[in-house]
């Protein structure tokens, strides 16, 4: 048997967002200012409040779909979101690990798809817009995004792809980006196909289910950039 997917430590790495943050530094991706790693405690988390400014955003590195999140507007709120998102947390995942991130007031919300091979070929698939949300769940995605312009998109595309191949990633993913005037901010990457895949299969003509299966079977991509 064959598995059909990403190699098991970048699932691992990203599925930790803490440790996600330090690999996607590695890779030279755009980061939202923050803690480097985990916070331990309110201590802590005040000493990152007066070097990051605020308002400040605690999240669970374990979390998703917003919970495990608590935004401090002052360094007065700190202890208490920091408390409080560390017992959601707990309550949630299992996990009450959490980190500090600068809160962005209006992002848009822009992920980007990407393929390796093994043999060194990496591609972008340009960007799907997932800024209409609900409680932090995408409810309507858009490709390409209205928000960006050629010369944006092929500079977030290109510097995804680039960061995927530092990576040594292998396989389907998406990497999600934070973006507010004119800056992109990494949070994410979602090591798997995702539900919305085909609205890129759609604009681009690649089926990307075919190609997980090429690239699982040794074979090259069937496309260039």
């Amino acid at each position: 048997l064959t598995f059909i997917g990403p190699e098991t430590h970048h699932i691992r790495a990203m599925g930790d967002k803490v440790e996600a943050k330090i690999t996607a530094a590695n890779a030279g991706l755009p980061l939202v200012p923050g803690s480097p790693g985990a916070v331990l405690n309110t201590a802590e988390a005040q000493r990152v409040g007066a070097e990051v400014g605020y308002p400040l955003l605690v999240k669970a590195a374990s979390g998703g779909g917003g919970r495990g999140m608590k935004v401090a507007e002052t360094a007065d709120d700190l202890n208490d979101a920091f408390l409080a998102a560390r017992a959601e947390a707990k309550a949630a995942f299992g996990d009450d690990t959490v980190y500090l991130e600068r809160y962005l007031g209006q992002p848009r919300h822009i992920e980007v798809q990407v393929i390796a091979d093994r043999h060194g070929n990496v591609v972008h698939l340009g960007e799907r817009e997932c800024s209409v949300q609900r409680r932090h769940q995408k409810l309507f995605e858009e490709a390409p995004s209205p928000a960006l312009d050629a010369k944006q998109r092929a500079r977030i595309g290109n510097i995804a792809a680039e960061a995927t191949r530092k990576m040594g990633y292998l396989g389907v993913g998406t990497m999600e980006f934070l973006y507010e005037d004119g800056e992109f901010f990494f949070i994410e990457m979602n090591t798997r196909l995702q539900v919305e895949h085909p609205i890129t299969e759609e604009i681009t003509g690649v089926d990307l289910v075919r190609e997980q299966i090429r690239i699982a079977a040794g074979l090259p991509l069937s496309f260039t950039q």
